[in-house]
């Protein structure tokens, strides 16, 4: 099991969650549930439906996990249930469900979800109880996880220090509940920072490489060129998973150019370049058309060299630019305003 908030040493169960353990085992109507649902507290329905997400990814039941999270909401959002705790079971069901997405390494879905999450929670970003705190410290550990997996360390550490910070606000009053999570995510906390430092030392190492590359090209040596363009895609990347666009989009376009003057007949190096360009364009503002510009461009270009793909890769960053579904840092701004 990965490092998910699912864990019960994350946030330690403590309420009775037996009567409904007892229902679930009988196989009870939605209406039946829908109304137990509305009568038991907060933390004993959360306590709940994580213990047996957990459970059902132990016995390798992940979707069926996923299915009864899934109806239990679609069944909470019908009317029988008070409004606010309508509300925060609906997050609360979203955050676990992002948790089990993460554990299925369905990443993509799991940005997805969590961003809904967080869509709900911005709703009212200056609620300072329970059951609001434990679902949005939770989701940004969770989310923290996945800007980790994708090398976006940054973000992911200033995710982990606002979910250090609630789990320290809970574990005041309720250490047994949540002192762990606390404990957890400064564990992981101190593991990503070691990682964005890494990271910044290999781009440094990059830095110093292009400029001998640069140098080397120059001067004529053979295969130089070659390393040259490797070196300044490299950093690009690098620069893009820091969140550094501008400054990606430079090195993807120097990079760009050296390539087509190496081989000016366009190929899946060229359209894989040509992505990772469009999605950096994406987010700057100011050149967000150009971005989208390019990646239809290239849309055509992975048709024609039946590059599926990176065909699906581009269908998916231009939906998500057009829903903007996945505002992380949108969210973020409405949750913790400056």
């Amino acid at each position: 099991m990965k490092a998910i908030s699912l864990e019960n040493v994350f946030i330690t169960p403590t309420s009775d969650t037996e009567a409904l353990r007892a229902l679930a085992r009988r196989n009870p109507s939605m209406a039946e549930l829908r109304h137990t649902l509305a009568d038991v507290p907060f933390n004993t329905a959360y306590d709940f439906f994580r213990a047996m997400a957990k459970d059902r990814i132990e016995r390798g039941e992940i979707d069926r996990a996923i299915t009864i999270i899934r109806e239990t909401d679609a069944l909470l959002l019908r009317a029988g249930v008070d409004e606010g705790a309508r509300l925060d079971m609906h997050a609360a069901l979203m955050q676990v469900l992002t948790a089990l997405q993460i554990e299925q390494n369905d990443y993509s879905e799991a940005l997805v979800t969590a961003a809904t999450t967080l869509s709900l929670l911005s709703q009212e970003p200056k609620r300072k109880d329970e059951p609001f705190l434990s679902v949005l410290g939770s989701l940004l550990y969770d989310i923290a996880f996945l800007h980790g997996e994708r090398s976006e360390f940054k973000q992911a550490e200033r995710e982990l220090e606002k979910s250090i910070k609630i789990f320290e606000r809970l574990a005041k009053t309720q250490p047994e509940r949540y002192g762990s999570a606390v404990i957890m995510a400064q564990n992981a906390a101190t593991s990503i920072y070691r990682s964005r430092v890494k990271q910044v030392n290999l781009l440094a190492h990059y830095q110093v490489a292009t400029s001998t590359y640069l140098q080397m090209v120059n001067s004529g040596i053979e295969d130089s060129m070659v390393r040259l363009v490797d070196s300044l895609y490299t950093e690009g990347k690098t620069l893009a998973q820091m969140g550094r666009n501008r400054e990606a989009v430079q090195y993807f376009t120097r990079a760009l150019k050296y390539l087509t003057k190496m081989n000016p007949v366009f190929d899946l190096r060229q359209l894989e370049m040509s992505i990772d360009l469009g999605e950096a364009l994406l987010q700057v503002p100011a050149s967000r058309d150009k971005g989208i510009h390019l990646l239809n461009t290239m849309l055509h270009k992975a048709t024609k060299i039946n590059a599926e793909e990176a065909h699906r890769r581009i269908v998916d960053i231009l939906l998500n630019a057009k829903s903007r579904r996945l505002d992380i840092l949108g969210l973020w701004h409405k949750i913790f305003p400056k």
